[in-house]
């Protein structure tokens, strides 16, 4: 059988065949074709085991749940807070901690090619991408350059969410997209209502950050090696 990254999974057919490895956006839109059931068996590499779909995490907000087949509840804002889980940021919060963040936030359909943020134009807050694809792009002289492409579980604008300073590129969606958006002042009414969890989402943003400052200085440092 072939290997799992820690982000694939392997899905075990009804012919008893195993499919994969592939990408959660994969897996999500299998499920939503139908080709993969609550009661099939999904190989996650995160955590090396095979559980049904059901039971997988990322894909939970999809099946209802098997206790007493009612709804899935689901708080204020209208997100389920599982469904948070595929969000890299917020992995290592509880069930309650997700609810509660969950309640600070807003939900933005998004059609395809639209704009969601403008390069240099002021911003104040951060988006979470829980279903779609978006690209990064910068346009210099009339010429688009893409930086990056962002997918399920990827996150944006987290720097704008805390000095409000004009966006650094153009983000769009390539396809029609639900992403989850934040605000510096919904950040302030976390605070104060729920500390502890503003603190973990806090601390998982300042991690994140750190490690694309030693990523960068590192790739400025082997270029400065090779240059030599």
């Amino acid at each position: 059988m072939a290997s799992s990254a820690d982000s694939d999974f392997i899905v075990w057919g009804v012919d008893q065949t195993a499919y994969g490895p592939v990408e959660l956006p994969t897996l999500v839109s299998w499920v939503k074709d139908e080709r993969v059931t609550a009661e099939t068996w999904v190989f996650a590499g995160k955590t090396a085991a095979w559980q049904k779909a059901e039971q997988v995490p990322e894909l939970q907000m999809f099946f209802r749940p098997k206790s007493n087949g009612g709804p899935v509840a689901v708080n204020p804002a209208g997100v389920d807070p599982r469904a948070l889980r595929r969000v890299k940021i917020l992995g290592g919060m509880s069930d309650e901690h997700l609810e509660r963040f969950a309640r600070f936030m807003q939900v933005e359909k998004i059609p395809q090619w639209a704009v969601i943020v403008k390069q240099g134009e002021p911003g104040d807050a951060m988006y979470l991408i829980l279903q779609g694809e978006l690209r990064v792009r910068i346009t210099v002289r009339g010429k688009e350059t893409i930086l990056a492409t962002l997918s399920v579980g990827d996150f944006f604008g987290d720097i704008s969410l805390f000095d409000h300073g004009p966006r650094s590129a153009d983000v769009i969606a390539n396809t029609d997209s639900i992403i989850l958006k934040i605000s510096s002042s919904n950040v302030e009414e976390l605070s104060k209502e729920a500390p502890e969890v503003a603190t973990m989402f806090l601390r998982n943003i300042g991690q994140t950050l750190s490690a694309r400052i030693r990523a960068d200085n590192k790739r400025l440092a082997d270029y400065t090696q090779f240059g030599k």
